[in-house]
């Protein structure tokens, strides 16, 4: 891993080539805008490492180390031919044919997705090699580079981002393996450790403050979200043939993203939940202003689908400015009605049901901390915890 050092009030690249340690002065000044370029240019030649492209001489032509690679490269790039199976496409190419196989199985927002990690993070670093001369230490030092990648809020990729971006890689390569009869270099490679989900659930005075702030229009839809703990893409799916008026029930059955409907996440988020009576006369009241054009519950001011990026950034985030509660992401919704059912005492087996989990794993693994005494497992305890709340 490349860094940057300090000497003379002039900056310093450092980076291991070939197994040793390479030091380079630069005539650039210590200051914020010069670390920029060479923190940018470290991750090129980090790159350029990887793939076995790096020239020493073009970087540092000046450089007394240069000599010293030369031969080394000579004697290196005669070694690689015999391990690059002439018959191997590149991986780009390879990567286009397994995209078009592919796409008969995916959603289009799936596809999407998968692209957009390959064209950005792989293809850029190793689209023009080889899939079978693609090794175990280039893979690695991949991600290692990936680790400095700044991602959003100013922060690095997280671990799990890291993973489902060396998920296509895995899935390329191991495929390529089985097509072209080499042996597949992601052997004993595990997945980064994913740390403890972090969940930031809101009270229920802090639920009330967050409906109380958001614009009329979608006040029936926070409510949903809020005490239903339905997904993202499935409230934004919800259609009114969903919703049981009669029997306080809505079935979740498809979920919305990027604009396409698509199947749910897991078999188990199919599931019929029990609404209580403030969802029920919210949604008898939204059904009578909605536009009935369409079967969808919630529309945006053009009849749309709604867009969860857009509203995120438009509702959610200024109604916590404006109820001065920290910023949380939307899907603390989710979490808040898990957590809520628990702390009214409704039982695991059937709070699992609510939120589409198979098992209560997932349940006591992410909220146990917020599991007291269990009685109840008919919804009623919930119903009269909220009424506790509001009028207390």
């Amino acid at each position: 891993m490349g860094v940057l050092n300090v000497r003379n009030d002039k900056l310093v690249i450092q980076f291991r080539y070939k197994g040793q340690r390479c030091r380079e002065q630069t005539q650039l000044i210590n200051n914020t805008a010069n670390r920029k370029r060479l923190d940018r240019l470290l991750i090129r030649i980090e790159a350029e490492i990887i793939l076995n492209t790096f020239d020493y001489q073009k970087y540092f032509p000046n450089s007394k180390a240069v000599n010293k690679f030369t031969d080394v490269v000579k004697r290196e790039q005669t070694a690689r031919s015999y391990f690059a199976a002439s018959y191997s496409p590149k991986l780009e190419e390879f990567a286009q044919i397994w995209l078009a196989e592919m796409k008969i199985e995916w959603s289009k927002a799936h596809c999407e997705d998968v692209e957009g990690v390959l064209n950005k993070y792989i293809l850029p670093t190793f689209g023009n090699k080889k899939i079978s001369a693609i090794n175990k230490t280039q893979i690695l030092q991949f991600r290692s580079i990936l680790a400095k990648v700044p991602g959003r809020k100013g922060s690095f990729l997280s671990p799990s981002r890291i993973n489902h971006i060396m998920t296509p890689l895995r899935v390329l390569l191991n495929e390529a393996a089985d097509r072209y009869d080499f042996t597949s270099p992601w052997r004993n490679i595990k997945a980064l450790k994913i740390g403890r989900t972090e969940i930031d659930p809101f009270s229920l005075q802090e639920v009330e403050l967050v409906l109380n702030h958001v614009p009329n229009e979608y006040y029936a839809y926070y409510i949903t979200r809020f005490f239903t703990g339905m997904r993202t893409g499935e409230v934004d799916a919800l259609m009114w043939g969903d919703i049981d008026f009669t029997n306080k029930t809505l079935t979740v059955q498809r979920s919305l993203r990027k604009g396409e409907l698509s199947g749910l996440k897991t078999e188990g988020s199919h599931r019929v939940i029990n609404l209580i009576d403030r969802v029920v006369d919210i949604l008898i009241e939204h059904k009578k202003t909605a536009s009935l054009t369409d079967n969808f519950v919630f529309t945006n001011s053009k009849r749309k689908p709604l867009n969860y990026q857009v509203v995120s950034r438009s509702v959610w985030y200024p109604a916590l400015l404006k109820a001065k509660l920290r910023p949380r992401n939307p899907y603390q919704t989710r979490h808040t009605f898990a957590t809520l059912l628990l702390a009214s005492g409704e039982s695991p087996e059937w709070i699992a049901n609510q939120m589409g989990h198979t098992t209560t794993t997932m349940l006591f693994r992410v909220y146990s901390r917020f599991v007291p005494n269990l009685t109840r497992r008919d919804g009623s305890a919930f119903s009269a915890f909220l009424a506790r709340g509001v009028n207390a």
